[in-house]
């Protein structure tokens, strides 16, 4: 997190920005040899590696438009921000691996019921070996870009990356079995289980994107975090109504404050002053809306008004509302 918060938004922009040019330019790439591998090989391994790396094209050029959306700053209309518009852009990319998976197992059975087998295995295979040097360069940089932005976006594509290099493993591994040792069905069988590892994929890359999307709950150790750092605050008599989100990079906190109802409106600015500072300093680049009550005052009808220290039935909702030191 702290590689995250040292960076300024042009930085975090540039960096999201080259991760997508790089998946887009090694996806061209790529793409133009497997045309040319799947033609003279006729196979379904290699024809479903062709069909992926061109949906890699698409989902890297719809990364590339949600990071570049993302980067942009806070407008009127979008005071929170873009940071959304990187899930949407994963989520884009979701559909397209589920649509590769699809079109590949179908291709898969009609070429195993049909018999047919491959051709001039060799030039496949040494393709294959091609796209899986290129393939673990890209990962390289995507893993630096994503340890050091936490892009949702830039994430899913390398989940993406990720398949492909067992897509190049499975495809160089059918190759050479119907080329050396005669198994026929090698092909269709190693096409089917790319096919079965891209749907896995596209679920686990799914699950992010829609928890981002849906506003979901921060993980409750990273909550009882947050009531930890500020427990002891003086002037601080109770914290409830505890509310978390994360879009895109940026996280959000907001919660309500119990204080002495005898005290001045400034020195209960100072005690939430206090708690924020403690707050960017443990979560920095955190935005944190803090709202002052009373001590006791409660919303009775506010669902997150549960008491946040004390045990419930629900491990979920054990999180907070009294923090008093």
């Amino acid at each position: 997190m702290a590689d995250t918060a040292h960076l300024s938004h042009e930085d975090r922009s540039r960096l999201t920005r080259s991760a997508a040019y790089a998946s887009t330019t090694v996806a061209a790439l790529l793409l133009t040899m497997k045309i040319y591998a799947a033609w003279r090989t006729g196979s379904a391994a290699m024809l479903g590696s062709l069909a992926d790396t061109a949906l890699d094209i698409v989902a890297s050029l719809s990364t590339l438009v949600g990071v570049w959306v993302a980067s942009q700053p806070a407008d009127h209309n979008h005071r929170f921000g873009h940071g959304k518009a990187e899930a949407l852009a994963a989520l884009v990319q979701v559909l397209l691996i589920s649509i590769s998976a699809v079109g590949i197992a179908a291709r898969a059975i009609q070429q195993w019921l049909g018999g047919v087998r491959p051709q001039e295995a060799e030039t496949g295979i040494v393709v294959s070996v091609i796209a899986l040097a290129a393939t673990f360069a890209l990962l390289a940089w995507q893993r630096h870009v994503i340890h050091r932005t936490r892009s949702v976006a830039i994430r899913t594509d390398h989940v993406h990356y990720q398949s492909d290099v067992l897509l190049n493993l499975g495809v160089i591994a059918a190759l050479a079995l119907d080329r050396w040792t005669g198994f026929s069905g090698a092909d269709p069988l190693f096409a089917l289980g790319i096919a079965g590892w891209l749907a896995w994929n596209a679920f686990q890359a799914s699950r992010e994107a829609v928890d981002n999307l849906m506003d979901k709950e921060w993980p409750i150790e990273k909550r009882e975090r947050l009531l930890e750092v500020i427990r002891d605050t003086p002037g601080l008599e109770g914290v409830h109504d505890l509310r978390t989100r994360t879009s895109g990079d940026r996280d959000f906190a907001q919660f309500h404050v119990w204080v002495d109802g005898n005290m001045t409106v400034r020195k209960a600015h100072d005690v939430m002053d206090r708690i924020e500072a403690q707050l960017q300093a443990e979560f920095p680049g955190t935005e944190f809306l803090i709202h002052p009550d009373p001590e006791g005052l409660r919303d009775e009808g506010a669902f997150a008004s549960m008491d946040l220290l004390k045990t419930g039935p629900d491990p979920e909702l054990s999180l907070p509302t009294e923090a008093k030191p």
